[in-house]
Formats: C-alpha cells, sequence, structure tokens
C-alpha cells in the first residue's frame, strides 16, 4: 500500500477542497533527488530543494520579486521586432509556438527588462526565461538586451543581466545568429560609458547566449550546478572522440577552471549581488590618502597608510 497516494493524497484533496487538480499544486518532485516538497516550502527556499539544494529553474518575475529591494521594480516596455520573419515551419508554425509561450508566460518573448533598487543602488535587470521557447536569442531578446543597455547608460546605472538560456532560435535563422553581435554591441556601449555590466548564469546558459554576452561581463557569478557552455557534453564527446571529466559544463567545474567568479547558492544571491555593486559604483576613496613621512621626511619603506598598492 502506497500511504501517500492512498491515504495523504485524498485527505489533501478534502482538506483544500479543489478536486482533483490539488495535489498537482501543491507538490513539487525535485528533478535532482526525486523528492517530493510541499509547494510554500519551495517558495520559502527560493525554488532550491531543501533536500539536496538542487537549483530549480525560475521566471524572470520570481527572480526580480527576490533580488530588487522589497521585490518592488518596474518593467521596461520593448521596441516591438519582426515576428516570425522566415515565415517558419517545423512540425508547428513558429507563430504558433510564439502564441502557445506567450500564453503559458504571459511574457512578450524570452528576455524580460526592468529597473529598480538593490541595496539603495539604482540597477537595470535583464533576465532570459526558459520557459519561453527554451530562452532562447531571437530578434526580440537582442533588442531587450540592446534597449536595456542603453537605459543602464542614460541612467548611469549598472546592468545585471541573468541568463538561462538553450541558445540561439533556430526557428530565426540568421536573423538570430546576428543578434549575437548586437548583445555584444550593448555590452560595448556599457563598457565605454564605464559602468558595471554583471552576469548571472543559472541553469543553462548554452549554445550562442554564452558564444555572446552572457561570456562579457566584468563579474561573473554561476548559481550551483548550473550547466554552461556552448556545445553540449554529448556532441563535444562525439567530435573529440574523447570522455570528458566528470561534472564538465557545471557552475563548479568552470569555477575551478577560472571561467566563472563565484559560485554562489541562490539565498546569497542578492547579499553578493548589492557587496559587488557597492564596490564597484563606489567611485574612489572618500578622503586622499597622503604618505606617512619618517622622521627626515622620506616615504617608509611599507609605503602609504592603509592597503599595500592605495587599494
Amino acid at each position: 500500500m502506497n500511504w501517500l497516494k492512498n491515504f495523504v493524497r485524498p485527505k489533501l484533496r478534502k482538506l483544500v477542497g479543489r478536486g482533483k487538480d490539488s495535489p498537482d499544486n501543491l507538490w513539487h518532485n525535485c528533478q535532482n533527488c526525486q523528492q517530493r516538497v510541499f509547494h510554500r516550502d519551495l517558495e520559502k527556499n527560493l525554488s532550491v530543494c531543501p533536500h539536496c539544494g538542487f537549483h530549480l529553474r525560475v521566471n524572470a518575475r520570481q527572480r526580480m520579486t527576490a533580488l530588487f529591494d522589497n521585490g518592488q521594480f518596474q518593467i521596461v516596455g520593448l521596441a516591438p521586432t519582426m515576428v516570425d520573419p522566415l515565415k517558419f515551419r517545423d512540425s508547428r508554425r513558429y507563430s504558433d509556438r510564439l502564441k502557445e509561450a506567450k500564453e503559458q508566460t504571459g511574457d512578450a518573448d524570452a528576455l524580460t527588462v526592468a529597473s529598480g533598487g538593490m541595496g539603495g543602488i539604482g540597477v537595470v535587470m535583464a533576465v532570459l526565461d526558459f520557459q519561453f521557447m527554451g530562452g532562447s536569442m531571437g530578434l526580440a531578446v537582442g533588442e531587450g538586451l540592446l534597449t536595456a543597455a542603453r537605459l543602464a547608460v542614460q541612467r548611469k546605472s549598472p546592468l545585471i543581466v541573468i541568463s538561462s538560456s538553450g541558445g540561439a532560435r533556430m526557428q530565426e535563422g540568421v536573423y538570430s545568429l546576428m543578434q549575437m553581435a548586437r548583445t555584444t554591441i550593448a555590452v560595448e556601449e556599457l563598457r565605454e560609458a564605464g559602468l558595471p555590466y554583471i552576469m548571472v548564469l543559472a541553469d543553462p546558459t548554452t549554445g550562442g547566449v554564452t558564444a555572446s554576452f552572457a561570456m562579457l561581463g566584468d563579474v561573473a557569478i554561476a548559481e550551483p550546478g548550473a550547466i554552461i557552455g556552448f556545445a553540449g557534453q554529448r556532441v563535444i564527446e562525439q567530435t573529440i572522440r574523447e570522455t570528458l571529466p566528470e561534472g564538465f559544463q557545471r557552475a563548479e567545474y568552470l569555477y575551478d577552471h577560472g571561467m566563472v567568479d563565484m559560485v554562489v547558492h541562490r539565498a546569497e544571491l542578492r547579499a553578493t549581488l548589492i557587496r559587488v555593486l557597492s564596490l564597484l559604483m563606489q567611485k574612489g576613496p572618500s578622503k586622499p590618502t597622503r604618505p606617512i613621512l619618517d622622521a627626515d621626511g622620506n616615504v617608509p619603506a611599507l609605503g602609504y597608510k592603509g592597503n599595500p598598492g592605495g587599494m
């Protein structure tokens, strides 16, 4: 006898009074350890499994609510782009796939741009949502990232981008590949303005997104266990005819090999980002440092007061 299925589940149905759909809404299965987690516990834990620490995927608005001060932010409207420029069709029309993704997520495309405060610092944030056609990058995503970068330059604010994507959107062909160059230009405009560009690499970050703006951050932060790479592991193994190391393309492996700067648990991400922003947005020391002179009026061997090198 399955105690959960035959006893607990009927009791829950009766308690909440929502019929047959209630258990599916109340409980979630962890993809990693297969443990069932009550939905309220999962929400409190920022969609991180309390049993094994596995980071489940979350949508753009969930991320923004967790990161912005008091969960308050303003969505930035994006300019419309061409829809289905190639009139593409595989097993289904691309226009039908777009319509379905919009209905499921409530978003116009895979990228959401917003502005708000983080630790009192004005920030522009762009978030890719894997639930929208695998977070794939097409015309709308390229336009959105360019808009986010230019808004950050206009407001003299840092830009934080959170990626969760399978790469370029094949249904838009060369138009999608062109976004790799456009998003790189967006990052360069930030650099020219002297503004911080911070990348948060979530699971997965792959393909053309990795090959463009995802690897250009001044600081690269990854979530634990995130898959980060260009081609998939199986494709690489078939190409080089070698077995790849265990954990290859996982965030921890990339950290050990210098590809990312930090691997940060989702519960610590907001505090970490605020700390990094505070350091990068600091224009300089509040008071000029002066050399400490010895009795003869010379600078001693230790140099300046404070940290060596004036850091």
